[in-house]
């Protein structure tokens, strides 16, 4: 059995979704970052981790990937070049779409007040906007790597979400579809209703 500890308003939803998306049972403790539950989890207190097996693992994407693998479901097989292009797009996900959002995070209500430097959203929408961009042009179908979807069209299309949320740009008209197609699957109904 699986626990998520994380509160679905955070990364955590990533791993709820991917779980839906298995179909395997687990169980959700909504906790929020550094609460008891988090730190007994993650000495750091940040969420999401997973417990199974009596160990823990970590960080939304490590947690995605492992789950993926260990079920042998929405992703490639380790040690090839699809696998190889997964983890790349994954990782650009990560480095161009998620870190600036995480960014203007941390200057909005994250970073002590005195260290927050609002002035610096600006240049992270600007810079969102285009990496979005590239991200657009690279869709090769229905889902990210054309056919099947995979763990970055989870991270994406949970990155849309946040982008809505911190009023970043819109991604324009094929990334809209491609978000609200995948926004309509059971699997994420399910999470995005949950209590």
């Amino acid at each position: 059995m699986y626990e998520v500890i994380g509160s679905k308003a955070s990364r955590a939803f990533r791993v709820l979704w991917l779980l839906e998306e298995l179909g395997v049972d687990y169980d959700h403790t909504p906790a929020g970052p550094r609460s008891a539950e988090a730190v007994a989890a993650n000495p750091s207190g940040k969420i999401p981790a997973l417990r199974v097996d009596g160990a823990v693992v970590t960080e939304s994407v490590a947690i995605m990937s492992f789950l993926a693998d260990r079920h042998g479901a929405l992703t490639h097989k380790a040690g090839t070049l699809e696998r190889a292009r997964q983890d790349a797009l994954a990782h650009q996900i990560l480095d161009d779409v998620d870190c600036a959002l995480w960014m203007a995070a941390r200057h909005t209500f994250v970073l002590p007040e005195d260290k927050r430097v609002p002035e610096v959203k600006e240049t992270l929408k600007w810079e969102y906007e285009a990496n979005i961009a590239r991200l657009s042009e690279a869709l090769e179908g229905p889902f990210l790597m054309g056919e099947k979807m995979t763990v970055p069209d989870i991270l994406l299309v949970h990155c849309l979400r946040w982008a809505e949320i911190a009023k970043f740009p819109e991604p324009g008209k094929v990334l809209a579809e491609y978000r609200a197609r995948l926004e309509a699957r059971e699997a994420f109904r399910k999470v995005a209703e949950m209590g």
